[in-house]
Parts: C-alpha cells; sequence; structure tokens
C-alpha cells in the first residue's frame, strides 16, 4: 500500500474514534444532567417532607383541651391535614406533592430524643410523632422525569423520601437550653386540689384574644383559677418558691418573673429542675406573692408562662417546704394584689406553652405536666 493509501486510512481511523469519543461524552454529559436532576429531585423530596413532619408534629399541641374538649380522632386529623398541605406548598419538580392517607402516620414516640425510638400506635397514648412519606412515583404524583435516558428508553425514576418530627408533650422538669437562654418558668406554685378541679372551683369570667394578644372580660370557655390567696398550709407562704437560692429576695422573684429562670438559677439545682424517681420535686418555700411583684406581674398577662404544682407543703414563710409533684401552662389574666385580703387575686387560666430546655418524661403512663411542650424537632 502507498504511502498516500496509508494516511488515508489513518485519517479515516482517526475521524471514527474522534466521533465515538464524541458520542461517549455526550452520553456521559446526558447521564450527568440527568443524574444532576435526580438529586435536585431528593433534595426536595427531603425538603417537602421535613417541613410536612414539623408542620403535622406542632398541630399536636392540643388547643381543644384547654377547654376540656379534647379529641384524640381530631387531633390526628388536624396532623394529617397539615403535613397535607405543607408537602404540597414545597413543590418537588415544579409540582406541590400529594399525599396519601398512609403517608402519614400519627403515633407516639416513647423516647423523641433517640433516632432510632420506634413509634407505637394504638396505644391511647396523647400522640407526639408525625412521620410523613413523599414519593414520586407512578402511581402517586407521578416518576422525577428523565432527559437523555428516554433515549435509551427510561422516561422517569420513582424517589421517595421520609421524615420524622416529634415534641415532648410530658415534662418532668427543666435543664439550661444549649441556646443558654432562661426559662420562662414562674416561681409560683398551685395546689394539685385545686389544679385538678377547675371545673368546680374554677371560673370564665375572661378572654383571651390570640390574634391580638388582647384580654379582655367575658367567657371563652377556659376556666380560670386564683392563685392568690389560697390556703397552702403554710402561715406566711402564699405559694411562691425559691428556684436557685434559698433566699430569694423580692428582686430576685420580680427577675424571674419579667425575665425568667437564668442559667445561673439552674446552678444551683445542678443545671436542672425536675422530679425524681418518686416523682416528686422539694423546693423551699419564699415568703409569698406580694404587692412587691404586682406591676412585674402585670408586665406579662397574656404570656404564656410554665408553673408549679404541689401536693403539699410544711412549714412557714422562708422554712416552708413545697413537694413539687407537676408543672402547668398558664397565663395570668388578672392581678390585684392591693386593697383587702378578700379582694387579692391572680387570675390564671390554662394555656399552652412551648418552653426550650423540656426534659421528657421516661412514663407515658404518668402525667406530670398539662399544657407544656417543647418545640418540635426533626427526629429522624
Amino acid at each position: 500500500m502507498n504511502t498516500r493509501g496509508r494516511r488515508r486510512r489513518r485519517k479515516g481511523t482517526i475521524l471514527v474514534l474522534t466521533m465515538f469519543l464524541m458520542v461517549c461524552m455526550i452520553a456521559l454529559l446526558a447521564l450527568t444532567v440527568d443524574l444532576g436532576y435526580l438529586k435536585v429531585a431528593r433534595t426536595e423530596l427531603q425538603r417537602s417532607a421535613d417541613a410536612a413532619a414539623m408542620a403535622g408534629a406542632w398541630e399536636l399541641i392540643d388547643e381543644a383541651a384547654l377547654s376540656r374538649d379534647s379529641c384524640p380522632y381530631y387531633l390526628e386529623q388536624d396532623a394529617r391535614t397539615k403535613a397535607a398541605q405543607y408537602a404540597r406548598l414545597n413543590t418537588v419538580t415544579t409540582q406541590g406533592p400529594a399525599l396519601d392517607y398512609q403517608d402519614v402516620l400519627v403515633g407516639y414516640l416513647p423516647n423523641p430524643l433517640d433516632p432510632a425510638s420506634q413509634m407505637l400506635f394504638g396505644t391511647g397514648l396523647t400522640p407526639n410523632a408525625v412521620q410523613v412519606s413523599v414519593r414520586k412515583t407512578a402511581g402517586l404524583n407521578g416518576e422525577v422525569p428523565l432527559f437523555f435516558a428516554r433515549l435509551l428508553g427510561n422516561n422517569g425514576s420513582s424517589l421517595q423520601a421520609q421524615a420524622t418530627a416529634a415534641l415532648v408533650n410530658n415534662v418532668i422538669g427543666w435543664k439550661t437550653p444549649s441556646s443558654g437562654e432562661n426559662l420562662d418558668l414562674l416561681p409560683f406554685a398551685v395546689d394539685e386540689y385545686t389544679w385538678d378541679n377547675r371545673a368546680m372551683l374554677g371560673t370564665d369570667d375572661w378572654t383571651y384574644d390570640s390574634e391580638t394578644g388582647e384580654l379582655s372580660a367575658g367567657s371563652d370557655g377556659i376556666l380560670e383559677i386564683n392563685l392568690f390567696p389560697q390556703e397552702t398550709g403554710a402561715p406566711g407562704n402564699r405559694g411562691t418558691v425559691d428556684i436557685g437560692s434559698n433566699n430569694n429576695s423580692t428582686a430576685d422573684i420580680a427577675r424571674q418573673i419579667v425575665e425568667g429562670v437564668s442559667p445561673q438559677d439552674l446552678e444551683y439545682h445542678d443545671g436542672e429542675i425536675k422530679l425524681d424517681e418518686n416523682g416528686v420535686l422539694f423546693l423551699n418555700g419564699d415568703t409569698g406573692i406580694s404587692a412587691g411583684v404586682k406591676d412585674e406581674l402585670a408586665s406579662i398577662k397574656g404570656d404564656q408562662r410554665t408553673i408549679f404544682i404541689f401536693r403539699e407543703v410544711s412549714g412557714p414563710g422562708n422554712n416552708a417546704t413545697y413537694t413539687i409533684v407537676g408543672f402547668a401552662g398558664i397565663r395570668i389574666m388578672d392581678v390585684k394584689l392591693t386593697g383587702q385580703m378578700s379582694s387579692k387575686r391572680v387570675t390564671i387560666q390554662p394555656a399552652n406553652h412551648v418552653s426550650q430546655g423540656a426534659i421528657p418524661s421516661s412514663d407515658p403512663t404518668k402525667l406530670t405536666s398539662h399544657f407544656v411542650y417543647s418545640p418540635v424537632w426533626l427526629v429522624r
């Protein structure tokens, strides 16, 4: 073969190889585009599942229970409805995904702090967790469309993401939050009998408007009780407890009313204040609710706080010891601490209080808190 023929053959071979390499590069580019699109779709699916689970879990804060009208069925349905709403609001490949009934599970996590904790269903326990699955399949929401893979007969891919969000709804105490912020705990305690018998002892004279944050006279279906005066069994003590030093002054109480319990206050309790293994907490009593803190109490009217529930108290004044057995979320509706003893009052109403630093109970059969919750977080 002459030189010219060899050159033509060599050029032909190079051309074929060049074309082959170009086809491979185009195929690789096509695969990269499709894989990148699938990665974006997975991220969007997870975002939608996270948002739906979080939104559903927030609905487990039971507003109806405040007026003694709680229904587990409606609580679960509200969580499902809210989860579906937020799944649709977070689009996946430009589409707001729909959820089937089985895609939203509402149940109870025995230990929501443990990502491996198994969710329980049909236990009769108040739910504290929502699990959401968001799917793009041929049967629901359509598969994630592919582009260049269609040349190979693959038009789409099925993907799914799952998320579980939870809250603490049975609290045995508090520890210093990781943020270091103060806790909205009031240094006051109400006796167990009065709290448990609100239906018999309470009145319905005040209304709180959640839209405006305003208080007004009138019935709203949520009963109030008077925190003061009350019979504590301790002369000279009217339901005030020491959180922190056993010698809290009126200034300390005033500070805690307005600013909350500080990490420095909790240091007196080794960084946390909670019920022990027997379900009790012993706190020293203070000199009691007085006109010295009326302005501070009035300044937080309408705001949610948590108070202590005590079973018994022994000793007078600063020497009183309270046996604390639980906690309650409340808001102050009215304050009058001057004038005749018979007219003095600190009127409180049950209110759902979301608080950082909540320590969950390990015994779901024993209720230790009322209307007190942790913020919702993603468990897994």
